[in-house]
């Protein structure tokens, strides 16, 4: 398939330009367009049915330009496409190949480069976006099984850098699956908004030929169009939602790999990894790096710098960043492929990882952080204030740190000792009551109340997170329907036209 003699395409010499672009100037190029080349074609197609029922096309034009557009899926879209050249235009390059110009130029009747790239961008997106709520929901569902296996292996908290308080790694688990799911939800906000059609805007004003746009919206899987052409194509404050919600998703995700690379330290030693998710050392034979936490680490400041590039790309008066907007999306995409990737590595690392759980409950209780509750149990004992209770027990973890006495070795003896000196007495708590006080897993399970780290109430939270995770597989579901069925009645429209 050649092209007609003298057609270089309409950015080519001998329309508005007398000469060809600067070949590094040439931002139109086919195989430059990527993931949304499929898109792109599935859009030619919607665009010519569109066309044949608003009566623009006959039915012997309808026919032949779509069996033309079928000939090219027998070739290979992308294939077909590359040798045929033009960018976006590549199937009225193909076309007027075929069929003429006389033909095949009538693809992009009512139709412009802003509403074709705009709906390959959403459609790309949408795409994108349905693969990274199934790895979400994925990473979340593995998540919970952990909290589940999980929700009596006790483990330090901590704030600052510092042992805070004894909590369960069930707990740490149901914690991270939260904050994916509220990741989700801006996620599924965003593709709503996403999936609306541009189709018919043109590059501003629509057109005067009389084209249905609910239709072709309707062809291509989008809720509804775009309610006004203009903003349909030139306003972006979607690109910049959508590179925020990354960069927020990228932050939980690089976070929980830092708890993680942590844990995996021999200092540490919570948890050992799969090695299909480590590397090791040309010099070091002992070696076993966490590779795979490393590079989901590296996805927080990925995504960021994307957000950075794509709000800085937007500047400027409605209708000024348009190149600009064209080198941006491959860092939107990229990123979005990118997330999608390191959850599903998180979800193969949390469902497989092996958990030291001995060493974890031994670590809990080794400095001090169960000593919140021997403060309450110094109030219930004596009936004093907290901030005193609160003072005295200060002052015993740091004489007892300065006496070198560790927390399995203290005593009563010597909490009643800094207790006389502040009260004139004892701290009346029996040896029981304050072996229990110091205890880290007693401090787990008195903490009963709603999302606290109890295993009763880790148990009720996954419960709970269950039904909503369940609910996100229907409604990722439905969205996958939906797609195929727009799918299969454009097929079904190009068959009836063809035929």
């Amino acid at each position: 398939m050649t092209q007609p003699t003298g057609y270089d395409g309409f950015r080519g010499e001998g329309g508005r330009l007398a000469e060809a672009q600067l070949d590094h100037l040439q931002t139109h190029r086919t195989s430059l367009l990527g993931d949304s080349l499929p898109f792109i074609h599935e859009f030619d197609k919607a665009h010519l049915v569109a066309l044949a029922e608003a009566d623009l096309l006959t039915s012997e034009e309808a026919s032949a330009l779509l069996s033309a557009m079928r000939e090219m899926e027998r070739e290979g879209i992308a294939e077909a496409r590359e040798r045929a050249g033009g960018g976006m235009h590549s199937a009225e390059h193909y076309l007027i190949g075929r069929l003429g110009i006389a033909l095949g130029g009538r693809i992009n009747l009512g139709r412009s480069s802003g509403d074709l790239i705009e709906v390959a961008r959403r459609l790309t997106v949408r795409a994108q976006l349905d693969a990274l709520l199934e790895r979400l929901g994925g990473l979340r569902l593995a998540l919970l099984n952990l909290a589940e296996a999980h929700a009596e292996t006790v483990m330090p908290g901590y704030t600052h850098g510092q042992h805070a308080q004894p909590t369960t790694l069930g707990h740490w688990a149901a914690m991270f699956e939260r904050a994916l799911a509220r990741d989700t939800a801006r996620v599924e906000e965003a593709y709503a908004r996403v999936n609306l059609s541009p189709a018919g805007a043109a590059i501003m004003t629509g057109s005067d030929f009389s084209l249905d746009r609910a239709r072709t919206a309707e062809l291509l899987g989008f809720d509804a169009p775009l309610a006004n052409t203009m903003d349909a194509i030139l306003s972006h404050d979607l690109e910049m939602e959508l590179a925020a919600v990354y960069a927020i998703d990228g932050a939980t995700l690089g976070r929980m790999a830092d708890d993680l690379f942590l844990w995996t330290t021999v200092e540490f030693d919570f948890i050992e990894l799969p090695d299909r998710f480590c590397g090791t050392s040309s010099i070091m034979p002992q070696k076993k790096n966490p590779d795979a936490l490393e590079a989901v680490k590296s996805a927080a400041g990925q995504s960021l710098g994307a957000l950075v590039s794509i709000v800085s790309a937007e500047r400027g008066p409605t209708g000024f960043p348009i190149l600009e907007r064209r080198s941006t999306q491959d860092a939107l995409w990229a990123t979005a492929k990118d997330l999608a990737t390191k959850a599903g590595d998180l979800t193969g690392i949390i469902a497989d990882m092996s958990v030291h759980s001995d060493r974890m409950e031994r670590a809990a209780g080794a400095h001090w952080a169960q000593v919140t509750d021997l403060s309450s149990a110094l109030v219930r004992a004596t009936d004093i204030d907290w901030r005193r209770a609160h003072q005295i027990v200060g002052r015993f973890v740091r004489d007892c740190i300065d006496s070198g006495v560790t927390p399995d070795a203290a005593t009563v003896a010597h909490l009643d000792a800094v207790t006389a000196e502040v009260l004139d007495g004892p701290s009346g708590l029996s040896e029981a009551e304050f072996a229990e006080a110091m205890s880290a897993r007693a401090f787990v399970e008195r903490r009963v109340m709603f999302g606290a780290p109890a295993p009763a109430a880790v148990l009720r939270e996954v419960a709970s997170a269950r039904i909503e995770l369940d609910a996100l597989v229907a409604r990722n579901r439905t969205r996958e329907r939906r797609a195929s069925e727009a799918h299969a009645l454009l097929e079904e429209e190009v068959g009836r036209l063809t035929a």
